[in-house]
Parts: structure tokens; C-alpha cells; sequence
């Protein structure tokens, strides 16, 4: 007896997971960034790296 497996559809779905997972990060690192203390700690790298 064989078995076939439709996967048709499988694409859309990891599409749609990724998207989900990519928008959820996104939104965490809008949380984090808008932390006084992690936002100066980025603006102090930055100065740093351009030397000014």
C-alpha cells in the first residue's frame, strides 16, 4: 500500500510562520529600543565607532 502525502500548500504555510515570527521580533525590538538606557547605550557605540 502506498502513501502520498499532499504538501501542496506547505510553502504558504512556512511563509506565513516566518512572517508571524519576523513581526513578532520586530515588535520586541520596538519595546526594547524604546528603553532610555539601551537607546543611549546604542547612541554612545555608534559615537564611539564614527569617533565623535
Amino acid at each position: 500500500m502506498e502513501h502520498r502525502y499532499d504538501d501542496e500548500g506547505m510553502a504558504t504555510v512556512e511563509y506565513a510562520l516566518v512572517t508571524v515570527a519576523a513581526a513578532g521580533f520586530a515588535g520586541l525590538l520596538v519595546v526594547i529600543l524604546k528603553s532610555t538606557e539601551v537607546r543611549e547605550l546604542l547612541l554612545d557605540i555608534l559615537r564611539g565607532a564614527l569617533g565623535g
